[in-house]
């Protein structure tokens, strides 16, 4: 996603009426009706904005109540999917028609104004809406960085619909520098933590459990052990049947992993997902052989996803991160008192061991930019609460996003993903 812009996404709830919640919910069915129909159209055809647009645009605005513009925009949507499937199918992946679920929208320049008076018009299938931010009293607040500033231009934008809320995700852009050009070390990173007693867990606090995965690899591998020692021909059947069984719940496993943690990062509007090498993982967790393919199964489904959304996966060394705290950096074995509590023998800061080590993670593709000779790294940590940088700059999401302050010191919980 490198180019010749550093980018920025304000998250900000809005304020809306009965009436304009109605009007965004069938703009929002609208658009997903739209996306889908200049898919299918375009599906094994064509898939550059240039071509999709003029084979599906009048079929867009003739079957839905899009206007001309937000027309436009699901066929450019449409060809981002499609193109998205056939680099993943030219590296080997199985890919299928894209299908458009997620309640979202977009907006440009032309279907959405921003206004001084912390207000926002929005295009919808019958008329424009003007609905309220709900913005930070403060002039410093989060999202006052970037709005009715001259060094930020607004690009485009997101609207989401989640438990009741509307959430619009403002994209804004600014020229790198010459010190900031040429590097891809820019954007918002989601660090992610493989392990045994929870399979994933994010920078920003999302636990996906493994305990089940565990327990049921461990009576798969008892079943398999059991047959390959009777020997007879109906052992080795029964062990077939049993193995392809194993690999269809396993798999089914990690398709929903992925997902949450493609998803997660879709959330926070990342631009990286950072993983630790998985060369040497066995070692470090203890895993079986299947955990060991488990998690290489899982970071490739993961690579293809999120690609397929433009978001780039990668590695990063895996040294020290389950001892260094995240908090002071300081990196102890003493730290790690057991497998799931971590406790900083320095500040004292507590918390979920994997927590710990999945920001890590992310802080160390963060600061590989401002590693570099020329110091070009741009890029910060997201976190349940809103995003770090390696100086400790700190920017909070806005009220109504995430309630929880995850990312301070707390005590361990019972329930971590609580």
């Amino acid at each position: 996603m490198a180019d010749d812009y550093v980018r920025r996404t304000a998250i900000t709830r809005l304020e809306v009426t009965d009436e304009q919640r109605d009007l965004l919910e069938d703009t929002i069915s609208e658009w997903k009706r739209g996306c889908q129909l200049a898919t299918d159209m375009a599906w094994g055809k064509c898939n550059t904005k240039s071509d999709v647009q003029p084979l599906a645009y009048d079929d867009v605005r003739e079957h839905t109540d899009l206007g001309s513009q937000h027309a436009i925009l699901s066929t450019h949507q449409a060809a981002q999917a499609i193109t998205g499937c056939i680099e993943q199918k030219a590296k080997g992946k199985k890919v299928s028609k894209p299908t458009f679920t997620a309640p979202t929208v977009k907006y440009d320049t032309r279907t959405m104004t921003l206004f001084d008076d912390d207000t926002v018009s929005l295009s919808t299938t019958e008329s424009r809406v003007r609905c309220d931010l709900s913005l930070p009293d403060a002039d410093d607040g989060y999202q006052r960085q970037y709005l009715g500033s001259d060094e930020w231009s607004i690009t485009e934008s997101t609207l989401t619909a989640r438990d009741g809320d509307y959430l619009l995700h403002i994209g804004f852009r600014r020229p790198k520098n010459d010190t900031e050009r040429n590097t891809a070390e820019d954007g918002t990173v989601l660090g992610v933590d493989l392990g045994i007693e929870n399979l994933a867990v994010t920078s920003t606090a999302y636990f996906f459990s493994g305990r089940e995965l565990t327990h049921d690899l461990r009576e798969f591998e008892k079943v398999r052990a059991g047959l390959q020692q009777t020997g007879t021909r109906s052992a080795h059947r029964t062990l077939e049947q049993s193995s392809g069984r194993e690999l269809r719940y396993v798999r089914d496993v990690l398709h929903r992993a992925s997902n949450a943690i493609v998803d997660e990062a879709l959330r926070y509007e990342c631009d990286v997902i950072a993983f630790e090498d998985l060369t040497d993982i066995r070692d470090r967790t203890g895993a079986s052989w299947g955990h060991r393919w488990a998690f290489r199964t899982l970071y490739e489904q993961v690579e293809y996803k999120a690609e397929a959304e433009g978001i780039s996966v990668k590695q990063v060394g895996s040294a020290y991160t389950s001892k260094r705290c995240a908090e002071c950096g300081f990196t102890a074995e003493e730290n790690r008192a057991t497998r799931n509590e971590f406790r900083c023998v320095k500040c004292e800061s507590e918390a979920n061991a994997d927590y710990n080590a999945a920001k890590n993670i992310g802080m160390r593709y963060v600061r590989r930019g401002q590693q570099s000779s020329r110091r070009t790294g741009n890029s910060q940590l997201a976190l349940k609460s809103g995003t770090v940088t390696p100086n400790g700059g700190y920017t909070a999401y806005p009220d109504g996003f995430e309630a929880e302050f995850m990312d301070k010191p707390h005590p361990p919980r019972a329930n971590p993903s609580g």
